[in-house]
């Protein structure tokens, strides 16, 4: 049976902070609000979008919550029709996928993106083609519920134990323990490692060298 390496996006792959900030901006102006700092609104980073809104604003209802998630999702099409978006990979990422293909490891993601913009993201970057399995907040509860991880094991017909999960929230870290997948945490995300650590990372990546030598991929 092959190794599975199940990646978050935000954070993990790709640095979009500035993207996701700016959006929330608008959306509470849209709905005449304060918005929360970015602090805050990057902590929120993960979750599926009403999950962020009750996070951002706790005293708001379910029908706010979707409002607000709503117009989130406006103001991030305007940027990315305007051409705005900017979510970079992070350094050494795309070669780390290339080698972990190559080794014979099959790759999934699972995020709080939309399927649109998850493949969007993906294909902007030229590395569709690696991922076997795709779980979006599209088709799931929201993280840290562990109904992502379970429909890719489904899907691949892969064993808990030949998994590893790979984020940089703590709602990733629960996630993967609630699956009974291994979790690694990246440092480089939205999330200390102390909290990584504390959800049930195994261990903690500071740079992507770090997590290829967790994950046993060299260049050679």
């Amino acid at each position: 049976m092959s190794r599975i390496a199940i990646f978050d996006c935000d954070g993990t792959l790709v640095d979009g902070q500035a993207n996701v900030c700016e959006a929330m901006e608008e959306a509470f102006a849209a709905a005449s609000l304060t918005a929360p700092s970015r602090a805050l609104i990057r902590r929120a980073v993960g979750l599926s979008l009403p999950q962020a809104m009750a996070l951002l604003l706790p005293e708001s209802t379910p029908a706010e919550q979707e409002m607000l998630a709503e117009s989130y999702r406006i103001a991030f099409r305007e940027h990315r029709r305007q051409g705005r978006i900017d979510e970079p990979l992070f350094e050494g990422i795309a070669p780390l996928l290339r080698q972990l293909h190559d080794a014979g490891w099959r790759l999934a993601v699972a995020t709080g993106k939309s399927r649109r913009g998850l493949r969007h993201c993906l294909a902007a970057h030229g590395i569709s083609e690696l991922f076997c399995s795709l779980q979006t907040a599209d088709d799931h509860p929201s993280k840290p519920d562990p109904s992502m991880i379970l429909a890719v094991l489904r899907e691949t017909g892969s064993r808990p134990g030949d998994a590893v999960m790979i984020g940089d929230t703590s709602f990733d870290m629960i996630m993967a323990s609630t699956a009974g997948v291994r979790a690694i945490g990246v440092d480089w995300g939205y999330h200390h490692a102390e909290e990584l650590l504390a959800t049930g990372a195994e261990r903690v990546a500071d740079t992507v060298g770090e997590l290829a030598a967790m994950l046993q991929v060299t260049d050679g």
